[in-house]
């Protein structure tokens, strides 16, 4: 993999390093310093920060603004950029607003229904899916010109990537969604959260047999559990979330105050165990509103310090 824009993300993989990225969640008003504070926690653990981008549908301090408060503090974000709130025209004009402050990595998904979220009756947008951003940005950065023809210059040199569930059913589509999103322009992939084990390595092993893992860098999803609770509520109320039964009594198997250790104890566990296999890439650790706890993840799984790129 040969390094092709000023990403530092994109460095690290193409030196062969396995990848950290984390992310941070914007808060539900306009104070800035929570980001900043986020970022703070974890800068120095990980190589790229994700800004999410109105997670679950609801109303955030917007990803855009959240990235380049990190790009100011010297720090690499990952636009999260989904295609449920804005058309075309917004998307095109958000990828060169963002590439105007030098941020080079992207995230494109579509983005969780507005149901879910805190205006149910908003107006779905989805004029571009996931995998039409995917080829959007890859067209503006790799042949210069939007979609309505326009050339473009400088072109936004963007390291792009996209998502993946391998626990979503059907389970038979998974791969090739996955090899979709590759042919459509995908360099890295972040994965659902990691709990089914087993699945996600047929997930893999399908992918690799395709030839996927040589064309995308995996970085396989990691969210440590605070509690017996949160195991529960991810179970049975979070879709696309597969938590087999033995996590859940794994975590309430041990007294409550120390449910959120073994929850830590199981993330460095599932990364020590992904490391060896062949495909993952790196890891992007989802700790949800615990960025505290990102710094002894990384460090405990033998994943700090991180590599210096020039």
């Amino acid at each position: 993999m040969n390094s092709t824009t000023p990403s530092r993300l994109e460095k690290v993989l193409a030196a062969g390093h396995q990848a950290v990225t984390s992310e941070v969640g914007p808060p539900r008003n306009c104070d800035g310093s929570v980001i900043e504070h986020k970022a703070q926690m974890i800068k120095d653990y990980v190589d790229a920060i994700n800004v999410t981008d109105n997670q679950t549908s609801v109303t955030r301090l917007c990803s855009l603004a959240a990235c380049i408060r990190l790009k100011l503090m010297g720090l690499e974000p990952v636009l999260q950029m989904v295609t449920r709130d804005r058309n075309r025209i917004a998307l095109q004009s958000d990828i060169l607003g963002a590439a105007s402050f030098g941020i080079c990595n992207i995230l494109c998904l579509t983005g969780d229904h507005q149901h879910f979220g805190d205006h149910p009756n908003a107006v779905n947008v989805f004029d571009l899916d996931s995998t039409q951003l995917l080829q959007t940005v890859r067209m503006m950065r790799d042949e210069g010109h939007l979609l309505g023809g326009h050339q473009v210059e400088p072109r936004p040199q963007m390291f792009i990537g996209a998502a993946a569930n391998p626990f979503a059913d059907p389970f038979e589509i998974r791969v090739p969604r996955l090899a979709k999103k590759a042919a459509a322009g995908a360099q890295f992939i972040q994965t659902q959260c990691i709990y089914n084990m087993e699945k996600f390595k047929l997930w893999l092993k399908l992918a690799r047999e395709r030839g996927l893992t040589e064309k995308v860098a995996i970085l396989a999803g990691i969210t440590p559990m605070k509690n017996v609770g949160m195991a529960r509520y991810m179970k049975n109320r979070v879709p696309g979330i597969d938590v087999p039964d033995e996590i859940v009594k794994r975590i309430g198997g041990v007294p409550k105050e120390k449910q959120a250790e073994e929850g830590i104890k199981l993330a460095i566990e599932q990364i020590q165990e992904l490391k060896e296999e062949e495909g993952v890439r790196g890891f992007h650790i989802m700790a949800i509103e615990w960025e505290e706890k990102v710094p002894e993840i990384v460090e405990r799984a033998g994943l700090y310090p991180r590599p210096q790129i020039n």
